[in-house]
């Protein structure tokens, strides 16, 4: 899968619509195979990612969970430390 899409659901503050676009792009992207399409395809590439950011604006207003929200520089620090342990 596509190691640049973040989890978006359970975060507070709740995730942006930049950040539910981003991540619809590198979806897109990757199933394209396209970075960035040629003009021909640019319409069907665009579309697809709007769908695909509906469609992903849908699921996180309607999942449901009893978890504790989870806090964005707790979970970055988390991935930097990570991203250390693995790479030095």
């Amino acid at each position: 899968m596509c190691r640049n899409i973040k989890t978006l659901f359970n975060f507070e503050p709740p995730a942006t619509e930049d950040e539910i676009y981003a991540s619809a792009l590198q979806f897109v992207r990757k199933l394209s195979g396209f970075n960035k399409p040629s003009q021909a395809n640019e319409a069907a590439f665009n579309r697809a990612v709007t769908e695909v950011s509906d469609a992903a604006r849908k699921l996180l207003v309607s999942l449901q969970t009893t978890a504790p929200t989870r806090d964005r520089e707790v979970e970055a620090e988390k991935a930097r430390e990570r991203s250390r342990l693995r790479f030095g």
